[in-house]
Parts: C-alpha cells; structure tokens; sequence
C-alpha cells in the first residue's frame, strides 16, 4: 500500500485500516522513528495515577478550571487547622 504526504504533512489511512485497528477522527497516535522508518502506534489508555518512589503521581488530565495552588493552599489550611487542635 502506499500513501502520500499532502503539503501540510498530512497522510490520510484508507478506511479498511482505520477500521481494522479501531482508529477514529481524534484518536490519538503515537510516532516511533525506527532504522527502517517511522511506525504510528494508537494511544492506549494508561493509569492516570502511578507509585514512584511511594508516592502517587498524576498522569492523567486535569479537568477544566482546575487549580494547583489552591488545593495546595486548602491542605496547608487544613494541616494547620489539625495542629491547632482545631
């Protein structure tokens, strides 16, 4: 099979592909350059949240409007409310 490269870099996959792997409009794809040329690899979904070094990290999206220091500021309140005895 062979594609083309439009002008603006794009290369469309023929619907029988697509279909094959599952691929739809805003799949996310991966692009791996190998010796013999580059692989496209669909996205899969991974943990947001994972153990390193015992701690729980966030891979994952945040959600819209959402804000880092605030919560961050809301558990130093906290903390400080408990030690306070509070």
């Amino acid at each position: 099979m062979t594609l083309k490269i439009d002008r603006a870099g794009r290369v469309v996959l023929p619907k029988p592909v697509r279909d094959r792997y599952g691929l739809k409009a805003g799949t996310d794809l991966e692009i791996e350059e190998t010796a013999e040329g580059v692989v496209l690899k669909p996205v899969r979904q991974r943990a947001s949240l994972v153990t390193r070094d015992g701690l729980l990290i966030h891979r994952g999206k945040l959600p819209k409007g959402y804000d880092w220091s605030r919560l961050i500021e809301d558990d130093r309140e906290d903390r400080m409310r408990k030690l306070a005895g509070q």
